[in-house]
C-alpha cells in the first residue's frame, strides 16, 4: 500500500505562489507516474497535472498551463506542484495521486493511490 502525504497548502492572495509537496512511502516511488488533482466545493475532482517516472514527460490541464509546474525528486520520494499567479478559481482541495502505468493520464480512475488532500484558498 502506497501512502501519500500532501503539504504546502494555505491561504494566499491572488497573484501569489505556493508550492505543494507530496511525499510517498513507497520505495519504488521512482516507478510511479504521479498526478495532482483538485476538487472545489460542489464540483467534480479534476485533473491538474501529471509527471512520468523520470520527470521527462508531463501533462497539464489547460487552466493551469503556464502557471503551474510539476516536478519530482525520486531520491526524496517526493513530487511537487509549483503554483504561480494563483487565481481565486484555483481554490480547492489538492490531491496527490500515484499510478503504476506509464501514461501521464488525466483520468482519476487511472490512479491507484490517493493522498488525503491539502487545502488551497486564493482570495481576491
Amino acid at each position: 500500500q502506497v501512502q501519500l502525504v500532501e503539504s504546502g497548502g494555505g491561504l494566499v492572495q491572488a497573484g501569489a505562489s505556493l508550492r505543494l509537496s507530496c511525499a510517498a512511502s513507497e520505495r519504488s516511488f521512482s516507478s510511479f507516474t504521479m498526478g495532482w488533482f483538485r476538487q472545489a466545493p460542489g464540483k467534480e475532482r479534476e485533473f491538474v497535472s501529471a509527471i512520468n517516472w523520470s520527470g521527462g514527460l508531463t501533462n497539464y490541464a489547460d487552466s493551469v498551463k503556464g502557471r503551474f509546474t510539476i516536478f519530482r525528486d525520486n531520491a526524496k520520494n517526493t513530487v511537487y506542484l509549483q503554483m504561480n499567479s494563483l487565481k481565486p478559481d484555483d481554490t480547492a482541495v489538492y490531491y496527490c495521486a500515484a499510478r503504476r502505468g506509464a501514461d501521464v493520464s488525466y483520468a482519476t480512475y487511472a490512479y491507484d493511490y490517493w493522498g488525503q488532500g491539502t487545502q488551497v484558498t486564493v482570495s481576491s
